[in-house]
């Protein structure tokens, strides 16, 4: 999973873009928000799984943005126009990539249907803290009705035969749901909340596998691959040490078990035996970007900070697509504290940057690079950037302001800084109707 700069969760995730207490109307005072989670790995393989979906929906791919939400209760919903979030409780229950797919469809056909178009309209351009902040005081709460979560799945299952896939792991996920619904009583879970659940709509889906050509069709093997793989990963980070061995014991040689030890025993604190069992498996895969992405990340935790640079260079050059990874190798050369390594972060940021200008911490990372390199204009700048994209609209106006008096005036960074500070102050209430399930 992604470096995050959370210590105390220890987890590989480099930035909290928001915190989101569920589905819940309202947070009651004093709960924990569980982050937003970042992981080339994981975005890569929800990348595969969904833009054919998106494809076949008539969305945008590169429009609808996945956001990854670390909580154990099983939930998923659309918000703010094209926003799709999924709780690594609901990722870690699904059992195959044909479960995560139907839900992907599902939720799919809630935005292709235009159930959530006063949303859309007066949130869409929200920066994500905003809508989540929303979603909290209960601004944009909607529970769907049997008619609509109807629509939604009929939508789903065109999607599917459109692209010759089975939904038969849309009807296993909807199972799974009813064993859930029927042993927590009066505590259910924010996604069958949200998503009224009845045995009607699993009959539907089962009506439609009988019938359906392609409902035999297998996950693709690359997929099963990816999928497991996530889910160890997910594991390995998120679990308790013993909860993680009861489900990958040694005996479990495979790839994934290995995987999700390798971080257990890191996280537990057992360094060494982390980054020997991820030579094992960067030795036995040597063209696995991740492998050396996930070795790059205990290393760097156990203080050593060049071998982590070339674990990092590695995942980078097999994977030079990966805008998450060559954030951390930034990260990492920033926090060396070696004024030679600091141009190399700073082409790296920028290279991110290309894609990632959503994302507050690849601005706040090129800021620290950029002052440690003495360009101080260009740090303030960069941070006003980063505060733009956080959403906090007043510091990123002060820091505008000063980098406006720091950068020579007409420079691209100077008419940028002029931009933020002239941008057009928000709503005080940009509350709507709309989040999906």
């Amino acid at each position: 999973m992604r470096r995050i700069f959370i210590s105390s969760l220890a987890i590989s995730f480099f930035a909290v873009l928001a915190l989101l207490a569920g589905s819940a109307p309202a947070r009651a005072k004093g709960d924990e928000m569980p982050p937003v989670i970042r992981d080339a790995e994981m975005e890569r393989t929800l990348r595969e799984y969904t833009i054919p979906i998106f494809k076949a929906a008539g969305l945008d791919p590169l429009a609808v943005r996945i956001y990854i939400l670390q909580s154990d209760q099983i939930n998923a919903f659309v918000a703010g126009g094209e926003n799709l979030f999924i709780y690594t409780g609901l990722l870690v229950r699904t059992q195959r990539p044909g479960q995560l797919i139907g839900v992907v469809a599902h939720e799919s056909g809630h935005i292709a249907g235009g159930h959530l178009v006063r949303a859309q309209q007066e949130m869409s351009d929200a920066p994500i803290q905003t809508l989540i902040g929303a979603v909290l005081s209960g601004q944009v709460l909607l529970r769907y009705t049997r008619v609509i979560e109807a629509s939604a799945d009929a939508a789903a299952l065109g999607f599917l035969d459109k692209l010759h896939w089975s939904a038969s792991g849309m009807a296993e996920f909807l199972r799974i749901l009813l064993v859930q619904e029927n042993i927590t009583y009066g505590h259910l879970d924010p996604y069958l909340i949200n998503h009224p659940l009845t045995r009607d709509r699993i009959d539907v889906v089962e009506q439609h596998i009988a019938q359906s050509p392609w409902s035999n069709v297998p996950d693709p093997p690359d997929w099963v691959r990816q999928h497991n793989r996530m889910v160890a990963k997910l594991v390995g980070f998120l679990w308790p040490f013993q909860q993680v061995m009861i489900k990958y014991p040694l005996s479990d040689n495979s790839v994934p078990a290995r995987y999700a030890r390798a971080i257990a025993y890191w996280r537990a604190g057992d360094i060494n035996t982390g980054i020997s069992m991820m030579n094992q498996l960067t030795t036995e895969f040597p063209n696995d970007a991740y492998f050396w992405e996930q070795k790059g990340q205990i290393l760097f935790d156990a203080a050593r900070g060049p071998d982590a640079i070339d674990a990092y260079s590695r995942a980078a050059r097999l994977a030079p697509d990966e805008p998450l990874i060559s954030m951390e190798l930034a990260n990492v050369q920033i926090e060396q504290e070696d004024p030679t390594l600091l141009p190399a972060a700073i082409v790296e940021l920028k290279d991110v940057l290309r894609t990632e200008s959503r994302d507050p911490d690849p601005w706040r990372m090129l800021g620290i690079a950029y002052g440690r390199s003495g360009q101080i204009g260009l740090a303030t700048w960069a941070l006003a950037e980063s505060s733009a994209a956080a959403g906090n609209d007043k510091e990123a106006r002060q820091r505008a302001s000063q980098a406006m008096k720091q950068l020579p005036m007409g420079s691209p960074e100077w008419l940028r800084s002029q931009d933020i500070f002239t941008a057009p102050k928000p709503p005080d209430d940009k509350s709507s109707g709309g989040i999906s399930g």
